[in-house]
């Protein structure tokens, strides 16, 4: 309801999430608007110039929450608005804001759709492309005011060059959106964290670009990108992951990490510079607010991960408390890997929040020493990656601990 849907109630009658062919809902248009607004000033202040290129990931169940905030951004962003029929409130057609009216430059969005968008909203899909498309035939613009266009001519001209035919060059230069193949989910990096398998960007990098190297559009659905996706992400400025409930938080699911994380590492290895990280917080629809991703980690850190509050809640758990500890220097790791966003000083807090503190360590011995093992494991790791860069005394601290630690679980636990 409080996202312009007041028709779901009372509840019980509703036997399906969302209408698909109304994304994004005019609710969600507004939001995106001002995200939109938010994220090129949150970029002009601290860089002085306008984004040119954001990549962006869109997940199914926000979506269904929200009504399309990720897509109404990303259309916005481009500089085109929905039109809904009457009385339905379907989305029926778009029209692309011109450049006198828009105030500013265009910026080229690039999507990294989930499995389950992909499923879900096919419609969407569909709408996107059709809009960047039109955007790319505005050809009373130049470079500058869009570089849409200007980019997909360039690539277009470059993949005949390279010897495809003019009609399948154009085609490819067009593609915006990418994921996983039809049939397939997630981001392919959570195995590599989990069982170390990674010395480097690059090895993140190739995971991720292969679980989402699949092309998708009007005409396409999970086409070969593996040449067009490392183009577009090479040419990206800015890497954007929006959060629509304050329910939760960036430390409490992997799937934060993972998306906006792997496209921030393949950014950074395929062309040698750190992209903007910013975190959208659409919490507040009336208030959208754009943060520095680091920002962001920073605040958490605070706020909950080292909360003695949060920490005392999460003891009366049990189990499940100490392995949600765990799961959050996890994700916290998982960061840090991808996105070099977590601070020494972050790094310390943690380690005097779970291992140095006597509470808090008796604990997790008592209730899960496996949740202990692992917290000492990641911020070991964390050192020997040179993430913690200068963990000065915590190193052998955290060792000895370790040591100990793992005697005590091979003795039983005494």
């Amino acid at each position: 309801p409080s996202r312009g849907r007041p028709d779901v109630l009372p509840t019980g009658r509703n036997f399906y999430t969302v209408d698909t062919r109304a994304i994004p809902t005019r609710t969600a248009w507004a939001l995106g608007e001002k995200a939109a607004q938010r994220l090129i000033e949150r970029h002009l202040q601290e860089h002085g110039d306008y984004p040119r290129a954001v990549g962006l990931s869109v997940w199914g169940t926000a979506t269904m929450r929200t009504g399309g905030d990720d897509i109404a951004q990303a259309l916005a962003l481009i500089g085109v608005r929905p039109k809904w029929a009457p009385g339905s409130q379907r989305v029926v057609d778009f029209e692309v804001i011109p450049r006198v009216g828009l105030h500013r430059p265009r910026v080229d969005v690039t999507l990294r759709i989930s499995g389950l968008f992909r499923d879900a909203f096919p419609a969407t899909v569909q709408l996107f492309d059709a809009a960047v498309q039109a955007v790319a035939a505005q050809d009373g613009e130049d470079e500058a005011d869009n570089p849409i266009r200007a980019r997909i001519l360039q690539d277009s001209a470059a993949l005949q060059a390279s010897g495809l035919g003019a009609q399948q060059a154009r085609q490819q230069a067009g593609w915006r959106i990418f994921g996983a193949a039809p049939g397939h989910y997630g981001s392919g990096l959570d195995t590599l964290l989990q069982h170390n398998q990674w010395d480097s960007d690059a090895d993140l990098a190739h995971a991720w670009l292969a679980r989402g190297q699949h092309a998708y559009g009007q005409h396409d659905h999970g086409s070969d990108a593996s040449q067009m996706l490392p183009r577009r992400l090479a040419q990206l400025d800015v890497v954007l992951q929006n959060q629509d409930s304050r329910e939760h938080d960036l430390l409490d699911s992997g799937d934060y990490w993972q998306f906006q994380g792997g496209m921030a590492a393949a950014v950074r290895h395929l062309s040698g510079r750190q992209p903007a990280l910013y975190h959208g917080d659409h919490g507040n629809p009336a208030q959208p607010r754009v943060r520095a991703l680091r920002e962001e980690i920073a605040r958490i850190v605070r706020a909950r991960v080292t909360n003695p509050k949060w920490i005392e809640g999460a003891m009366r758990h049990g189990y499940k408390g100490a392995f949600e500890m765990a799961a959050t220097v996890d994700y916290l790791f998982g960061f840090d890997a991808t996105c070099r966003v977590v601070g020494d000083h972050q790094y310390a807090l943690v380690a005097d929040a779970y291992a140095f503190n006597d509470a808090t360590r008796a604990f997790l011995q008592a209730h899960n020493p496996q949740a202990l093992a692992d917290i000492l494991a990641r911020l070991r790791e964390a050192i020997a990656r040179g993430l913690w860069q200068q963990p000065g005394d915590y190193a052998a601290q955290l060792h000895e601990l370790a040591l100990a630690h793992d005697e005590r679980m091979e003795g039983g636990g005494r």
